[in-house]
This record gives structure tokens, sequence and C-alpha cells, in this order.
């Protein structure tokens, strides 16, 4: 009787240490939209819930977190937008979206598991300069693309993914 009370009240104390983690703490993408604008092209990822750490590298080549094998998508250049803690599972758009534009040419989802959201986005040229930040009321997390010349010109477009 003893060792059942001791565990049990392990289990409590335990229980109370670790903070649960809620839906209000991570971040859950709810759409991704892409814009050509004059000298920069946008990759916006709306999200509801608490903001995640995030974090942006260029890889050669897109790949499955869980498969480690590579995945088709447009671009010559590929920047990885990493957030955590995040997730795509309510997201129902397209996965693996070509956008048509010359500087931003593709998204493409490359890890949605455990609280780790990781997408890809196809750059055509190499060694893209970049700005990405977030954006509150409503949550979003923004990326811009610079065009690889300085006096590009292009319409305001705007595609929704979702």
């Amino acid at each position: 009787m003893k060792r059942i009370f001791a565990v049990l009240i392990a289990v409590v104390m335990a229980v109370m240490v670790v903070p649960s983690a809620s839906a209000a703490d991570y971040a859950q993408l709810t759409n991704v939209r892409t814009g050509h604008h004059s000298t920069f092209d946008r990759v916006v990822f709306d999200l509801t819930g608490g903001q995640p750490q995030d974090s942006v590298s260029s890889i050669p080549e897109p790949v499955g977190c869980g498969s480690g094998k590579p995945i088709s998508a447009k671009g010559v250049e590929f920047l990885e937008v990493r957030l955590q803690p995040a997730d795509g599972h309510s997201y129902t758009g397209s996965r693996n979206i070509t956008t048509g534009y010359a500087t931003a040419q593709s998204v493409v989802f490359t890890c949605d598991f455990e609280a780790d959201l990781s997408i890809a986005i196809g750059v055509g040229h190499r060694n893209p300069t970049y700005r990405a930040y977030f954006l509150t009321n409503p949550l979003r997390y923004v990326i811009d693309i610079d065009h690889a010349g300085s006096g590009a010109v292009g319409t305001n477009n705007f595609h929704d993914y979702n």
C-alpha cells in the first residue's frame, strides 16, 4: 500500500511540476499566401496561437524530415523556414505550391512533426537577400525575398493557397 501511495504522489508531483502545453502556447498554420511586388516577392504564413521561435537558413534542396528523401520543388536555391513550436495539422491548402514568380518560385512543406514546422521556399537565383519578421493582430510570419536585380518591375499580385 505504501508503494502504491508513493507512486501516486510521484505521478501527481510530476504532473504539477511539468508544464503542460496548451494550444495557445504554440502556433498553428492556417494559410499560406504569396505576393509579387516591384522589388521583392513575399511569402506570408498566417498563424494562430502563440508566436513561435523562427529561423531561416539556405539549403541546397528540400528534403522530408522523416525520410530524408528529396522533395521536388522549383528553385535554384531554397530558404528553409523553421517555426517551433508550431504545426500545420489544420492547414488544408496545398503543401507543394508553384507560384509562377521568378524569385519566390515555390513553397513546399518539409516537416510537420512534433511541433516542428519547416517549409522551404524555392528561389530563382543564388544567394538571395531576404527579410523575415512577425506581424501581429492577426499573427503572421512574413518573408520578403529581394529580386535578383535592383531595378526589377512587377505587378502587385497576391495569391491565397488555402
